[in-house]
């Protein structure tokens, strides 16, 4: 078996049949070969430097009802919040000053005019307030091209917006099956984002209940096809308030979960070699050295979260997430000790943009 691995990653284009080969492989020396290949890769494309992206998670207000996150409208027990103008450029000036060199403003999915300007509003202060030298990435959802427009012109230079599954089929058990919930308008999303400019990311859940090593192989060949500049996905962490919580009995262990999420980076990582990944939170959640883990297994972007304690326990899409009473400078120097302990660089005080990208369009 290890044999076959080795030369199915000898190969210079991985195949469906390919994917599903190494997506099945069960023991450790299996598994690290995937990873050791996709860690050389990283290393002679996009090399060994670590960008930091400031988390900034502005309001946990969300107007879609997708049934596996905790901040869905539906759920009543959470509490709803909003960063104050202050807040935000308070968090966008320490990544400034610490030399992050880029942001990143999460927020629920929301479709009004009002939030539009309000996001407008505050890319034109950040960058008034940082001397333009942060770049941002938004991920705000599903809107009109014309949103995305001025965004892109207020300044944001990143967008990601998770498919969560290629899968269809897959897609409609976990979203309700209703026009504001489309799998046709999230691809249609993520082409206008293209069209007006950004550098597009997108990004799946690993261990839905019902998904299979076919849909995973299908993600990869998706993100390929789409031709994205970066990615963000992880494992599926379930979370007790949500109608998907049911299907619990059905969810890959944990551990598995886990090492599914270390293949799918280094597969990405392999097989889209120039593109941004990033190693998630959600990957610590299930193994205390998860971020690291990701870094060696082909990510290189890690998101330490800026937003202030205070607010940060509202913002759960998931059950058990990790550091929820950091502060932003405790959080920012573990993750610095962590990239350092594990023989990687950080990129201070630069943007970090996807060589895809810049390969893509010819220019930032």
């Amino acid at each position: 078996m290890l044999n076959t691995i080795s030369q199915i990653l000898q190969k210079e284009t991985l195949t469906r049949t390919d994917f599903i080969t190494l997506l099945s492989v069960r023991s450790a020396e299996a598994t690290q070969l995937v990873l050791d290949k996709a860690y050389q890769v990283k290393t002679e494309t996009v090399g060994r430097k670590v960008y930091l992206r400031g988390l900034i998670e502005l309001t946990n207000i969300c107007a879609k009802n997708c049934f596996y996150c905790g901040i869905r409208a539906a759920n009543i027990k959470v509490e709803r919040y909003s960063l104050s103008v202050e807040e935000v450029l308070q968090a966008a000036d320490f990544a400034w000053k610490n030399g992050f060199g880029s942001l990143v403003i999460q927020t629920g999915e929301q479709q009004s005019r009002a939030f539009a300007d309000m996001i407008e509003d505050l890319l034109i202060m950040i960058h008034d307030t940082t001397n333009h030298e942060l770049s941002v990435t938004l991920s705000c959802g599903e809107q009109e091209l014309s949103v995305y427009e001025r965004w892109r012109k207020a300044g944001a230079g990143r967008f990601l917006l998770r498919i969560e599954t290629s899968n269809r089929d897959l897609y409609h058990k976990i979203h309700p099956n209703d026009n504001f919930h489309s799998f046709e308008s999230r691809i249609k999303a993520l082409n206008d984002l293209r069209i007006a400019g950004f550098q597009v990311g997108t990004g799946v859940m690993i261990g839905l209940p019902e998904q299979s090593i076919g849909d995973l192989a299908d993600d990869l060949i998706f993100f390929k096809t789409m031709d994205i500049d970066m990615i963000g996905m992880g494992p599926f962490i379930e979370h007790a308030d949500t109608p998907l919580y049911a299907k619990n009995h059905m969810l890959w262990p944990a551990h598995e979960r886990f090492r599914m999420s270390l293949l799918m980076l280094a597969l990405a990582r392999i097989t889209m070699p120039d593109i941004n990944i990033a190693s998630s939170t959600a990957l610590e959640t299930l193994d205390p050295l998860g971020r690291q883990k990701g870094l060696l297994a082909g990510a290189n972007v890690v998101m330490p979260n800026l937003t202030p304690v205070s607010s940060r326990k509202k913002y759960q899409l998931y059950n058990n997430k990790p550091h929820l009473d950091k502060d932003a400078a405790l959080s920012a120097a573990s993750l610095q000790k962590i990239i350092h302990d594990i023989g990687e660089v950080i990129g201070f005080n630069e943007a970090g943009s996807s060589l895809h990208f810049k390969n893509r369009v010819g220019s930032v």
